[in-house]
């Protein structure tokens, strides 16, 4: 059983199934805390803005997965909207419900996401996360 779900209000195509599968593999990793699926899936370049308008690099947030200063436990993808917008970018908008431990601090946030991924050889990779 995953400890990611997703909602659907629509119909995705098959383009955009795979966005929203790379972002659900993405949940997936930081919820197991598994940083080499992490180092796989998040582009080098990737940039992280928390909802506090905190900013961090691929390292700096796998970093702090690893240290357990960030830990999540469960996550739900609600009415993802997901564009291609050309034939190797897309953007992922969705409310995400994360139960987590940041900072010290535990609860169930919902963030209003937006996910931007670039494809690379037939794979997407996470290139910006904001809250």
């Amino acid at each position: 059983m995953s400890d990611v779900s997703i909602i659907l209000n629509k119909k995705l195509n098959d383009s955009q199934l795979e966005v929203l599968e790379r972002f659900e593999e993405f949940l997936e990793a930081i919820i197991e805390k598994d940083d080499e699926k992490l180092d796989v899936i998040m582009d080098d370049n990737y940039i992280l803005t928390h909802m506090s308008g905190k900013r961090q690099t691929k390292a700096e947030y796998i970093n702090e997965i690893m240290d357990g200063t960030l830990n999540y436990y469960k996550s739900k993808i609600i009415h993802p909207q997901v564009s291609i917008l050309e034939e190797n970018h897309a953007k992922l908008i969705a409310d995400v419900e994360l139960d987590a431990k940041v900072y010290g601090i535990k609860g169930t946030w919902t963030l209003n996401t937006n996910v931007s991924m670039k494809k690379i050889e037939n794979k997407w990779f996470l290139n910006q996360w904001e809250n």
